[in-house]
């Protein structure tokens, strides 16, 4: 089994809309995980059933008994993010202000206070649209350990795609370099890098390939609108080339792209210039990640 990670160093490159391209080209061959879990969009192309839901627990959240509590307002003293105000006559905690340290606790005299498991989210298993399994996730707002329920998803991911003997595992990793992204890396065959010619998509993307070095991951790249900025697409291929990163595909800027999005579509669906590309870049793809 092969599992290729799709990263970039910033948002906004078109890695969601690529990944979810190839995810289409490989089809019932490939179990599809969807780890940007910040910001989950992968689902509007692929247009999963949410067949199955489950919650996700991480981390600890502070709940008081009102019965027994004195009102002595303690824990309100030492919280350092002013999660347990005093409203309507009572100390109630703000879930979106905790960080479940439960240091409240400690200094309850009356122990009204208990740290209680946080719901952090769902994980969806699903059938999409091309008769592949999708596993994918909704963080809650305002909560953390993304990257746990990052490694939640790949983790369910293998384990699908090794039950139905599956030889790809396709990820949609988390832009920028942060926890999410490592938690991406672990496991991984190969990595799909996506960029664009800008300044900030050529500073990112040396970002991300330091972290992807220490991994010791082969790595290849799609350089998306190549041809908005000639000059900078030239910086990066020269960089490529410096750090023995695969070119895998340029490609150019097409409206199509936003046009197929428009109708819940991959670009691959559609009869653009871009799909054979896709296509071109897909078997190479594969190719390198028979490699590792």
């Amino acid at each position: 089994m092969k599992e290729i990670v799709v990263l970039s160093g910033k948002g906004g490159t078109g890695k969601t809309s690529i990944t979810a391209s190839l995810a289409v080209l490989a089809g019932s061959e490939a179990v599809v995980a969807d780890c940007d879990v910040d910001a989950a969009n992968m689902h509007l192309l692929m247009q999963p059933d949410f067949a199955v839901a489950s919650q996700f627990y991480s981390g600890e959240l502070a709940e008081i008994n009102q019965n027994i509590c004195t009102q002595c307002g303690l824990c309100s003293n030492v919280c350092r993010f002013d999660a347990i105000p005093f409203q309507n006559n009572k100390y109630t905690v703000n879930p979106l202000a905790c960080e479940g340290c439960g240091y409240c606790q400690k200094v309850c005299p009356t122990e009204a206070i208990s740290m209680k498991k946080r719901k952090s989210g769902y994980v969806y298993i699903s059938n999409t649209k091309v008769n592949s399994t999708m596993v994918h996730a909704r963080l809650d707002i305002g909560a953390e350990n993304s990257g746990k329920l990052v490694a939640k998803v790949k983790s369910k991911a293998k384990e699908l795609a090794e039950h139905q003997n599956k030889y790809f595992v396709i990820v949609d990793g988390s832009p920028g370099i942060g926890c999410p992204v490592v938690s991406s890396l672990s496991g991984a065959s190969y990595v799909v890098l996506v960029t664009e010619p800008t300044v900030s998509g050529l500073h990112d993307l040396e970002r991300i390939y330091s972290v992807i070095k220490r991994f010791r991951i082969k790595a290849g790249c799609i350089i998306n609108k190549h041809d908005i900025n000639p000059q900078k697409t030239e910086e990066i291929i020269e960089f490529l080339n410096r750090e023995n990163i695969v070119h895998l595909v340029s490609i150019p800027y097409d409206i199509a792209f936003t046009e197929a999005m428009t109708q819940a579509k991959t670009i691959v669906e559609t009869s653009s210039r871009i799909s054979q590309k896709l296509i071109d870049a897909w078997n190479k793809i594969k190719e390198e990640a028979a490699k590792n």
